[in-house]
């Protein structure tokens, strides 16, 4: 049987480091892409040794369309795509700087969408292929201090449902990966300081990774890693919004 080949943006650290070892253990050829090329190609080294797989490294800055168009030309035809890249920004949303909340908007939904868009359409012709949008647990309510995250979050927990819905009469499965807090290095680039009652319910990035790539393999429409962020959805839908907004406020404040 031919290898699978997969997509993983956002690989040189995290979650999408994580997801690109957990594929590369299933026998899965690699392209991974993200800015940083030293850990990327470290990556590459490390999985090639362990696993004996081919891993491709494309450094693009995906938050602009000419990176996107470059990924999309290097990496060519895949069965899995990941889509990881992403970042957060945290504060009141008027204080912080207008060109760094648009190009959140264009890694984490702009980015996504394209990718999406035209390796759905490649896979949907040959009736097979895989998903993995990283979405949060943030994607179901608003969230004051990080007001725009939030946001591109909700956006991709609804695309990705829809996504899936149209995909699926195609042999197409798209699965939307909703983590709570992670240990990663995403709290500090965003400038969270998140308290120690959140931390509980932190998951690692190994289990988190673990846990989406399964929940891709079933087919599952989306998957919320850890016991304790697992009532979210609930939750959300029986809280009054502004309750909502009054514990978030609090929560990344």
């Amino acid at each position: 049987m031919n290898r699978e080949r997969a997509l993983v943006t956002g690989a040189s650290s995290g979650i999408g480091r994580e997801i690109a070892r957990v594929l590369a253990a299933q026998d899965c050829d690699l392209v991974i892409c993200a800015r940083r090329r030293t850990e990327l190609e470290a990556l590459a080294e490390e999985l090639t040794t362990s696993h004996g797989t081919t891993v491709e490294v494309v450094t693009a800055d995906l938050s602009g369309s000419a990176g996107v168009e470059e990924l999309i030309r290097r990496a060519g035809d895949v069965d899995i795509l990941v889509n990881n890249a992403g970042f957060g920004t945290s504060g009141n949303h008027i204080d912080l700087d207008v060109k760094g909340e648009l190009a959140m908007v264009d890694l984490n939904v702009r980015t996504l969408t394209h990718l999406s868009h035209h390796y759905g359409k490649q896979m949907a012709s040959k009736k097979s292929g895989r998903i993995l949008n990283v979405a949060s647990i943030a994607a179901f309510q608003p969230g004051p201090s990080m007001a725009t995250y939030c946001a591109t979050k909700s956006y991709v927990l609804s695309y990705s449902r829809a996504l899936r819905h149209e995909l699926k009469p195609k042999g197409v499965s798209v699965t939307a990966l909703c983590p709570g807090p992670v240990v990663t290095g995403f709290q500090k680039a965003a400038g969270l300081n998140m308290g120690s009652m959140v931390m509980m319910s932190a998951v690692s990035a190994p289990k988190v990774a673990a846990v989406g790539v399964k929940a891709m393999r079933k087919g599952r429409r989306e998957v919320i890693p850890g016991l304790m962020n697992k009532p979210m959805p609930l939750i959300t839908r029986l809280t009054p919004v502004r309750m909502q907004l009054a514990i978030m406020n609090s929560v990344l404040k």
